[in-house]
């Protein structure tokens, strides 16, 4: 649900990534499928498998089954199936205006700002289209021009962030794609298991919520470095199973 509702949210101010909705009727709409527009979905030279994304949200329940064995048999004509479960997160700010009651028990967010940082030695600045490249180096989906190009839409779309390293080159940084989930964080090796890349989320968070953005974020139940920062971040978990 959040991430259809991330994607509506931006299809409604720019639709950057020509993203098309088909609603099984209107205004009483039961059913709603996102996805890329016919001219974009012509040019499959442009797609891959993370920008030629389908989403479906319906109203029905029950349908999560049939939905589910219709996608399977529609993928496995040309390709396949890959199932991920993960754990979905909702910023403390996001949580307390749209989901209150998963708050309860809690105390306030206070992640503060940089805490033992050298604000001297790294400087939080706001990426920019040149450091796509790096970006697509470290994303585990990237490595192509085809994503840097996607990567560089990000940028170009929402606020993203980077720390400065004293070399004078980016060492941490967050973007945010376009469902506007938190996505592809990253930390260049040599300054790894620092803390810093929760500094420079913690700046997106902010902005984001200032934007009136959603805030969210999913983690592969497996990845338990990840796992760590958004406990960190007071993110708060989705009762619920995250499949993809």
């Amino acid at each position: 649900m959040l991430q259809f509702y991330g994607t509506i949210f931006r299809m409604k101010r720019g639709n950057p990534f020509k993203l098309k909705a088909l609603m099984d009727k209107w205004p009483d709409f039961n059913t709603v499928v996102v996805r890329p527009q016919e001219q974009i979905r012509c040019q499959m030279y442009d797609l891959n498998h993370y920008t030629n994304t389908y989403q479906i949200y319906s109203k029905d329940r029950g349908s999560q089954s049939s939905l589910d064995e219709a996608i399977k048999n529609l993928v496995a004509i040309q390709g396949k199936v890959k199932h991920t479960q993960g754990i979905l997160y909702m910023a403390f700010e996001t949580a307390r205006e749209r989901l209150p009651s998963l708050l309860k028990g809690k105390l306030s967010s206070d992640r503060g700002k940089f805490g033992s940082t050298n604000q001297e030695m790294f400087k939080l600045l706001s990426l920019d289209v040149t450091h796509a490249a790096l970006a697509n180096k470290f994303w585990h989906f990237g490595s192509n021009e085809r994503i840097q190009r996607f990567i560089e839409c990000c940028i170009q779309t929402f606020p993203s962030f980077w720390l400065l390293g004293p070399e004078g080159t980016p060492v941490s940084w967050t973007l945010v794609d376009q469902t506007e989930e938190q996505r592809m964080a990253g930390t260049v090796p040599q300054y790894r298991r620092h803390g810093l890349i929760f500094h420079v989320l913690c700046a997106q968070v902010q902005a984001l919520t200032q934007l009136g953005f959603p805030v969210y974020s999913h983690v592969y139940k497996g990845s338990h470095t990840t796992q760590r920062v958004v406990f960190k971040m007071q993110d708060v978990p989705i009762p619920s199973d995250w499949n993809q």
